[in-house]
This record gives C-alpha cells, sequence and structure tokens, in this order.
C-alpha cells in the first residue's frame, strides 16, 4: 500500500510499504480521512516519536476492511473514527485512571504506524462506530475534538467565565466551541493570522484581536488558555489571568520553550496553572458531540489533499495556512 513515512528528522516521503496485518483484537481500516496536526511536525523535528521511520496520522477515520479473528463488537463495512490512544494499563497511572500520562504512553501514528495510509490497523477498543449520518470523510475532526474536550474536563470552567484564547487554528478554535457551550460570559480570541482571526469572529468569538492590549481588560480573564504552543504567546497569557483564575496550556509546545512565572502572584492571587495532554475518557464523548453538530466541518476543513501531496501539506501546515487540513488517501 501507500504510505507517507517521515524517515528521519526534516524528511518526509510518499512510498510504498507492506498492507497491515491485524491481530486477534485489530482490524484493518480503510483510510477515508487523515489530519494533520501540530504533534506531526514535532515528529519531524524529531520528537515525540521515540524512533524513525514512522508512518504519521494520528487524526484518522474510515471504513472496516478487515478484522481479527477474536473481533466481535466491529465488523468489516462498518464506518469508524480510531482513538490513537494506546496504554499499557498496567502502571500506576493506568491503574488510577490518568492513562493519558502512562508510563509507557504509545500512539497510532506517534510510536506506531498510523492513518496518513490508505491502510491502518488500530484495537477494536479504540474503535468508535459512526452514525449513519455523519461523513466519514469529516471524522478525522473527532479526534482533535476528543483533546479539546480533554482540555474542558481539566478546566471544569465555572458558568459566567470570561475566557481569552491564544490561536484560532484548528485547536483554538475548537476550544472556541466548546467555551460558547459551557457558559463562558464571553471568549476572546488572539492570533497575528487576520484570516484565522476572521475565522474566529465568523464563529461567534466576543472579540478577536492581534493583542490582549487591544481589549482593554485590565483586571484580566478568569480562564486564559494557550492553544499555539508559543513561548511569547504563553508569557503573555499568563500575565492575563484574572485573580483566582486559571491558565490552561493547552498548546504543544517545543521541548526547548520556556516561560517565567511570578510565585508570589500565584500564591496571593490564588492562580491556577494546569496542563492537558491528549485524550482521556474523552473520545466517544467528541464523537457524541461531533454527531450533534457541535463543529461545522466545512468551515474547519479548509483543503483536502491527496495522499502524495503529504509532504506539501504538511508544509503548508507549518506555514500556518489554512485551518485543518486532510489527507484522504
Amino acid at each position: 500500500m501507500k504510505a507517507a513515512v517521515i524517515e528521519a528528522r526534516g524528511k518526509v516521503t510518499v512510498t510504498t510499504v507492506p498492507d497491515p496485518t491485524p491481530g486477534p483484537r485489530e482490524v484493518v481500516v480503510d483510510v477515508a480521512a487523515c489530519g494533520l496536526c501540530g504533534t506531526d511536525l514535532h515528529i519531524l523535528q524529531g520528537e515525540f516519536a521515540p524512533k524513525l521511520p514512522i508512518v504519521p496520522g494520528h487524526e484518522f477515520a474510515g471504513e472496516v476492511v478487515g478484522i481479527g479473528t477474536e473481533v466481535t463488537e466491529i465488523a468489516i463495512g462498518d464506518r469508524v473514527a480510531v482513538d490513537p490512544s494506546l496504554y499499557c494499563n498496567e502502571c500506576r497511572y493506568c491503574r488510577n485512571g490518568r492513562n493519558n500520562l502512562c508510563d509507557r504512553w504509545a500512539a497510532i501514528g506517534v510510536t506506531v504506524a498510523g492513518g496518513a495510509a490508505e491502510y491502518a490497523v488500530a484495537p477494536v477498543a479504540n474503535c468508535v462506530r459512526l452514525p449513519e449520518h455523519v461523513d466519514v470523510a469529516n471524522a478525522a475532526l473527532i479526534e482533535p475534538l476528543s483533546c479539546a474536550v480533554r482540555g474542558y474536563d481539566v478546566l471544569s470552567a465555572r458558568m459566567g467565565a470570561n475566557v481569552l484564547i491564544y490561536g484560532s487554528g484548528t485547536m483554538g478554535l475548537m476550544m472556541l466551541e466548546l467555551a460558547k457551550r459551557t457558559g463562558a460570559a464571553s471568549v476572546d480570541v488572539i492570533d497575528l493570522n487576520p484570516e484565522r482571526l476572521a475565522t474566529a469572529a465568523k464563529l461567534g468569538c466576543s472579540r478577536a484581536a492581534g493583542s490582549a492590549e487591544e481589549f482593554q481588560q485590565p483586571a484580566g480573564w478568569e480562564v486564559v488558555i494557550d492553544a499555539t504552543g508559543n513561548a511569547a504567546a504563553i508569557q503573555d497569557g499568563l500575565d492575563r489571568v484574572a485573580k483566582a483564575g486559571t491558565f490552561l496550556q493547552f498548546g504543544v509546545s517545543d521541548y526547548a520553550t520556556t516561560a517565567t512565572i511570578s510565585p508570589y502572584r500565584i500564591y496571593n492571587q490564588e492562580i491556577t496553572i494546569t496542563g492537558s495532554m491528549a485524550v482521556l475518557h474523552s473520545f466517544e464523548r467528541a464523537a457524541d458531540l461531533f454527531a450533534a453538530g457541535v463543529l461545522d466541518p466545512q468551515v474547519f476543513i479548509s483543503h483536502r489533499l491527496p495522499l502524495d501531496d503529504y509532504p506539501q501539506a504538511l508544509a503548508q501546515f507549518a506555514a500556518g495556512q489554512g485551518r485543518k487540513i486532510v489527507i484522504a488517501p
């Protein structure tokens, strides 16, 4: 079969690899759509993936075309979205229900071959069957939505909060959509990309600007979310949190990224700084929200490209062009 392969740091090609074979409790998915994500860029930079080469792609959906000998829950022909998370279910964190912090954390498309290919293998337990009205070509959005749902689990955002989001790429826009549905009094969005800011305004944010200074809100925001991973945005966001407020590190930073905090301010103003890592008990809920129409795929997906264009698509994504870029193998 044909697949995109990150062969070495900075090198990605589209080539032929062996067809996958399912284990007893696995299925083979004919990939209909695979989304690109910042994690794919980190893998290309030599981060996250323990070894290369790797077939990337952890946001994907498609039709089941093969099943293992012990699979009964899913049938050939079923349309599914795939949770890429792979946990050991044995370590302390897994036993305490914090599987996303697993000591042996792994993921389809990060540590094992993923969905940037014509076919991909997944454990049957990771597959969520899609309702008939859901277009499988749009269902690659479910995985990033499940990360956003996890982010709001961490926030436990109270009703009436004023929310500030840094970044209006796919993840920032998803956080915007969820904020609107979790009782936020206002949701302001910051981005340096005018096109992305226009999309945030289209989706109904309260205010959109290139800098928080333009909002003139000296008391700050009860909830500040970084969806960029950018050091400057993170530093600015930490300074915008209101008393008793919460800062959520949601965007994925490079390993070397740092920011400075004021311990006395955190103590004196009872500020919470927290993070949200990938998916945790949120994939099925994200699938339900997606089926209920919480996102408009026509707004979120800006480009649909063939698998042969994966290297160019990755370069386009790295340049900040468009919103969600989806590969259709």
